[in-house]
């Protein structure tokens, strides 16, 4: 019901945001209004409800070119394989350069793969780049099946096959635990395992550090998650009758975390618009246009990770099985394994990510690397300067002096690194 509920309001709204988005439009274009303040703030509180209330469709990536070696460089979406639930999308450059292949394995925790916009942007000069484009489940047809956390894993498992044993996976936040696994059971059964993996601020052992994200998980029962955040799809969409975690309802678990700040970001976009500060404006809505778009998960993924992963811990006691067979980390032998940290992570904290050292046993030490950035948040970790300028410099080093048809990289600047 509350599904259908928040589908009228919605329905209910739609006539009135465009007024109300047009009106701002049309106060903040009359010459010499701009000069009364009382008609400036009317205009912004009309764009801010519009913003606060309408609904955010899936961003797109719009990444149309890029430089390589001072050249503009066109590049194009395509979807290379389509499953279910994930398309794999390559971001195919004009001109083929001989590039370590990426795999970037996108988080599905609420947000769409657009999340990792910059991530894939800086990463387009140097690689051939691929990402998982994961569906929103109101979209999947009943008919299409069911989509749990063993699916993801065979997901994963088939790109990696697909790109070839010289591939390099970068598994970000949520992905890092069913990426690692994937490895893990491929290696197991001497199946292709990449030639690097590069884990982002994710959830190999929840029980490091723990967040207010892992106290909550722990908090409740499983069926207590089942009994209130599952709700079901309703007409008109395609997914209608499938049991999800609604994205509407992520959304609101995310604000939660930090509502202060919201709250603060909100009230400064209303003095920008109100003063005519365009570029300040600009950035809120270029960060909330993504932050607020949100899609739905499967009832049957959702709860299944919320018990392996951040109850049951499964991954980091051993105990985790998929498809009937147990994960094994310390199976993993020619893969390099890179963890990253950021130091003011407050989703995923200290510890939990470079947890997949003690875990991946057989790897060689010198083919282990970790990073804990200074100062870095959660997000900072994949997107932003700190990315940019700190974190990814080292990450493309290592990946090219361990992919095989890369020259080899500066060991010194390598072992600074470990």
């Amino acid at each position: 019901m509350l599904y259908a509920w928040r589908e009228w309001q919605s329905t209910m709204w739609a006539p009135v945001l465009p007024w109300l988005q047009a009106t701002a439009d049309l106060l903040a274009k009359i010459d010499g209004i701009h000069h009364a303040a009382p008609c400036r703030q009317f205009a912004a509180g009309c764009d801010l409800l519009v913003r606060l209330i309408k609904h955010y469709d899936k961003p797109q990536f719009g990444l149309t070119h890029t430089e390589i070696a001072g050249q503009h460089i066109a590049v194009r979406e395509r979807i290379v394989l389509e499953r279910a639930f994930c398309r794999l999308v390559r971001f195919e450059r004009a001109t083929e350069c001989r590039h370590p292949v990426v795999l970037v394995v996108a988080p599905l925790s609420g947000h769409h793969a657009t999340l990792l916009r910059d991530t894939v942007q800086t990463m387009l000069p140097d690689f051939d780049v691929h990402i998982t484009d994961w569906l929103d489940a109101r979209h999947v047809p009943l008919a299409r099946g069911t989509f749990h956390l063993d699916d993801y894993v065979a997901y994963v498992q088939e790109f990696i096959e697909f790109l070839g044993p010289e591939v390099h996976v970068v598994a970000v936040c949520q992905s890092t635990v069913p990426a690692l696994g994937a490895i893990a059971l491929s290696a197991a059964k001497r199946r292709c395992t990449p030639a690097s993996v590069t884990l982002m601020g994710g959830p190999v052992d929840a029980r490091q550090s723990p967040t207010v994200v892992n106290d909550l998980a722990v908090s409740k029962p499983l069926d207590w998650f089942a009994r209130t955040l599952i709700n079901t799809v309703p007409r008109p969409h395609a997914g209608a009758g499938r049991k999800v975690y609604p994205g509407f309802r992520q959304h609101t678990a995310f604000v939660s975390m930090n509502p202060d700040r919201h709250l603060k970001a909100h009230v400064e976009y209303f003095h920008d618009v109100s003063a005519g500060d365009t570029e300040a404006a600009n950035k809120h809505r270029t960060f909330y246009d993504e932050y607020n778009a949100v899609l739905d998960m499967a009832a049957e993924y959702y709860l299944e990770t919320v018990r392996v992963v951040f109850q049951d811990f499964a991954l980091a006691r051993g105990t985790w099985m998929v498809d009937g067979e147990r994960v094994r980390p310390e199976a993993i032998r020619d893969t390099v394994l890179i963890t990253v940290e950021g130091e003011n992570d407050d989703i995923c904290g200290q510890g939990q990510t470079h947890a997949a050292h003690d875990l991946c046993t057989a790897i060689e030490s010198s083919r282990r690397f970790r990073m804990t950035v200074a100062k870095c948040g959660h997000y900072g970790i994949f997107s932003g300067s700190r990315w940019r300028t700190q974190i990814y410099p080292q990450i493309r080093a290592l990946i090219q002096r361990f992919d095989k048809s890369s020259a080899q990289g500066n060991d010194s600047a390598m072992a600074a690194l470990r």
